[in-house]
């Protein structure tokens, strides 16, 4: 999910330390619930999943490279606007011939060569995804055909947060022993949903996929406190109206672009800072951690002004956060494992290290994990 910020028209702020509100020091009391702008409240229930560990990562994006001059040479947008509102400089799109299973299959490809494993050993796929190429088959159908993997294979759906669920999905199974190798999958096809003629939301997303190797790992490993929330009465703030089985897609919906994205970007932006906010809070609160524990912080790469107003509430210093949604744009399911795998590229996660990822989108949804590599 991505997001028309506030209205004032000034440059990205330079992420700085900013003062926590009183009581919300991390280690400190247990962060109360907040009231969304959708008018509910965000739980304080987390859990924690250990033995589990990461083998590798991969990522995959199409070799189609958008840039906003472009879209202001083809569609007329303010390329400076595009920058200033969301720090994206350019975006990847999916060629005419790829399709969400696509950028899943070479994401999974990249994993299973880091990892130098036998495909044949994987039992378990999850993809997360909110851009399937079909309402069926499944997309993790298509991607377990594509790879000959001998394993079950289903989709999770919870938009911008859904590598999140997938990734917790998966790691029950690990963790119970039902799975001794699980390829988790984060992936979306934006430009496919998105409509190309709205200035205020085609340009913040991009297409891409991530994805990691899951497996036992020792009683340190895992995920130290994580939450899976959401908010079914945000549903409106950002929705596709037709094209299911509430409304059918037809001549009349499509001809008014109801089959595109809707966003109500002004109510989105405010909801997912108090949010991410909140959550990361709630992690480090139940954990004992503090913000000086973490190695490094991935979140959901919707909006550069929403990753530094977080950053600022919770005094996190910039060589803490992970950043390329500048070459990527928002690309949804795909965003957090893409992080990851260019964090672990660039030798900024290793064995060991504390990683808190959050992701949040449509529904509303949002799932926020420490994870101990």
């Amino acid at each position: 999910m991505s997001y028309e910020n506030q209205p004032q028209a000034a440059a990205i702020p330079a992420v700085s330390a900013g003062s926590a509100s009183p009581g919300a020091t991390p280690g400190g009391p247990t962060v109360p619930a907040r009231s969304t702008p959708a008018g509910r409240r965000v739980s304080p229930r987390t859990r924690t999943l250990m033995g589990v560990q990461v083998l590798s990562c991969g990522s995959y994006l199409p070799e189609l490279v958008v840039t906003n001059e472009e879209l202001a040479t083809r569609f007329g947008f303010d390329a400076d606007w595009i920058t200033q509102r969301s720090g994206i400089l350019a975006r990847r799109h999916a060629l005419p011939d790829q399709a969400t299973s696509d950028l899943c299959v070479e994401a999974a490809r990249k994993a299973i060569r880091n990892a130098r494993i036998n495909p044949q050993e994987i039992d378990l796929l999850v993809v997360g995804t909110f851009t399937p190429d079909h309402g069926i088959p499944s997309t993790a159908c298509l991607v377990q055909e594509r790879l000959d993997l001998d394993c079950g294979a289903m989709d999770v759906q919870a938009a911008c947060a859904g590598f999140m669920y997938a990734l917790a999905t998966a790691a029950q199974y690990v963790a119970t022993g039902n799975s001794k190798l699980a390829l988790v999958i984060g992936a979306d096809c934006n430009s496919r949903v998105t409509n190309p003629l709205d200035q205020r939301t085609a340009p913040l997303f991009g297409d891409g996929a991530g994805a990691v190797l899951l497996a036992a790992g020792d009683e340190n490993q895992g995920l130290l406190c994580y939450q899976l929330g959401a908010d079914g009465s945000g549903g409106p703030l950002l929705d596709r109206k037709s094209g299911g089985s509430r409304r059918p897609p037809n001549v009349a919906d499509i001809e008014q672009g109801l089959h595109y994205l809707h966003m109500d970007g002004r109510n989105v932006f405010k909801w997912a800072v108090n949010t991410v906010t909140d959550t990361i809070r709630l992690m480090l609160d139940k954990s004992g951690l503090g913000v000086h524990d973490v190695d490094l912080f991935v979140l959901h790469q919707a909006n550069l002004r929403i990753i530094n107003a977080a950053a600022e509430n919770l005094e996190i210093p910039p060589e803490k956060l992970f950043v390329n949604l500048q070459k990527y744009g928002n690309t949804s399911g795909g965003s957090i494992p893409i992080a990851l795998d260019e964090a672990c590229e660039a030798g900024r996660i290793r064995r060991g290290s504390t990683v808190l990822m959050s992701g949040f989108g449509a529904g509303l949804t949002w799932g926020t994990g420490l994870f101990r590599w």
